[in-house]
């Protein structure tokens, strides 16, 4: 379940003359902001901006960048795009990394469902002029660049049905590779990279019943190999992405120095969807609110929008 609080009629142009009014004067009232933007849908936001180009021609994004700083400048931003849109520029920044990171390319191709990474391809490619997958293969290398191609160029079938049988067969395909420590056989991302959802779900928990571990345990390997720990984090967004998001937040808070990059990602592409079910496991696992963790490991404007979006206002 979302997060997000929105109000069911509102007014676009008001919103966007509010806004405007917040960036006048001589200093912006980042509060007034977060106040709006912090409790409108993706379509309310997308009105939004429609308005706010019409009546100033503008666009309201290149208005908060020159307003805003920081980490709440870019959380705000990246809040208010379009969310396939938004998707590419999370990509784009994580292929641009010194060290890309693999797990933003991960989290795109294997939690949103097929017509959302076709729409971030889509979206990609208009925003950038080349393709997604031009760009996984320019920026990564070896084998997790095999990988990450196949996982963004996917158009998986999107059913709840699967086949036992074939879950039993590709089992042992599975099994056998990694026996052999082959990981990166074509067959083996064969599987990740094609199958549904459903059907590696059905194939993840058949390997569990036969062996008697998980398919990651079999994975485990140097804590350095990239290749692995992205063949770990391809299987951890399949089989649950809210304990995989419920991890990344705890990583994210508990790190030394918050890694505000990762905290603002998910709880910004999750808040839409499922962010509360993350909350109550992130919980579960740490025995502190979401929301506490938050407020104190944030400060500032960046708290206050972070914590509207989770549905607690400190305003």
């Amino acid at each position: 379940m979302a997060t997000l609080i929105a109000p069911k009629h509102f007014s676009p142009v008001e919103d966007a003359e509010n806004i405007k009014k917040a960036c006048q004067g001589w200093g912006t009232d980042e509060r007034a902001i977060i106040s709006i933007l912090g409790h409108r849908n993706a379509i309310q936001r997308n009105l939004i901006r429609l308005a706010y180009e019409e009546i100033y021609q503008e666009d309201l994004i290149k208005q908060l960048k020159s307003e805003l700083s920081g980490d709440f400048e870019r959380a705000i931003c990246h809040w208010t795009l379009d969310p396939s849109d938004r998707d590419g520029v999370l990509a784009n920044a994580a292929l641009k990394k010194a060290t890309p990171d693999y797990r933003v390319i991960i989290e795109i191709a294997c939690i949103r469902s097929p017509e959302e990474l076709l729409a971030v391809r889509r979206a990609y490619r208009h925003r950038y002029k080349h393709s997604l997958e031009e760009d996984v293969a320019s920026h990564m290398m070896g084998y997790i660049r095999k990988l990450l191609v196949a996982l963004v160029s996917a158009y998986r079938y999107d059913g709840d049905e699967f086949d036992a049988q074939m879950a039993h067969s590709e089992v042992d395909i599975l099994h056998e590779k990694i026996q052999e420590k082959a990981f990166n056989h074509e067959e083996l991302i064969r599987i990740l990279s094609t199958r549904s959802k459903a059907q590696l779900k059905a194939t993840f928990n058949h390997y569990r019943d036969i062996h008697g571990t998980s398919i990651t345990k079999g994975l485990s390997g140097d804590p350095a190999d990239d290749y692995l720990a992205a063949l770990r984090t391809t299987i951890r967004c399949i089989r649950d992405p809210r304990k995989y998001y419920a991890k990344v937040l705890r990583n994210a808070i508990n790190t030394v120095g918050t890694d505000e990059d990762a905290l603002s990602r998910v709880i910004i592409t999750r808040a839409e969807k499922d962010l509360k079910d993350i909350k109550e496991l992130y919980f579960k696992r740490n025995n502190i609110a979401l929301d506490d963790a938050i407020a104190r490991d944030t400060s500032g404007d960046y708290e206050a929008f972070l914590l509207a979006i989770l549905g607690r206002d400190e305003l």
